[in-house]
């Protein structure tokens, strides 16, 4: 009877372990609902990177050389690997320089992050140009796609 007794205790022991195991991994995870506390989700703006540029130099419509320097503060998301770039077209549309902005600080940042950029012309235009900063898009994706551009005059 003593063996009947054990042999009693461990089918009972296993039936309860079994009943365990199913309990905890055949019984879906319960979710929480968010409370009150919960951090609301940020608020995007509608308004474009570019409106938050800010170029100190050249200012608009002044008169620039062949080389000269494009300085200014940009929002971090408007560089790739601390860098975007900038061209140079003439009153045509037509490409005569070009330069890449450099960020001077941590760029990672949604924060303004100054620049500085040395341009340089291709041959010897002169006459009126824009510069047009471009945002950096690494995805090609044309809703990524910004610019900013200030009217010069090249001597």
């Amino acid at each position: 009877m003593r063996i009947r007794t054990w042999w009693g205790i461990i089918i009972l022991l296993f039936i309860v372990i079994v009943v365990l195991a199913w309990v905890l991994f055949a019984m879906p995870a319960r979710v929480e609902a968010p409370t009150a506390t919960s951090t609301p989700p940020a608020a995007t703006s509608t308004q474009p990177l570019s409106a938050s540029v800010v170029v100190t130099s050249p200012k608009a419509n002044s008169t620039v050389g062949n080389i000269f320097v494009v300085s200014g503060s940009a929002p971090g998301p408007w560089y790739f690997e601390a860098s975007f770039p900038i061209k140079i077209v003439d009153k045509d549309n037509n490409f005569i320089g070009q330069g890449i902005a450099q960020a001077q600080g941590e760029w990672m940042t949604t924060d303004l992050v100054t620049f500085t950029a040395t341009v340089t012309l291709d041959g010897t235009y002169s006459g009126p140009a824009t510069v047009v900063l471009l945002r950096d898009n690494p995805s090609g994706m044309p809703e990524n796609d910004d610019s900013v551009s200030i009217p010069v005059v090249i001597q």
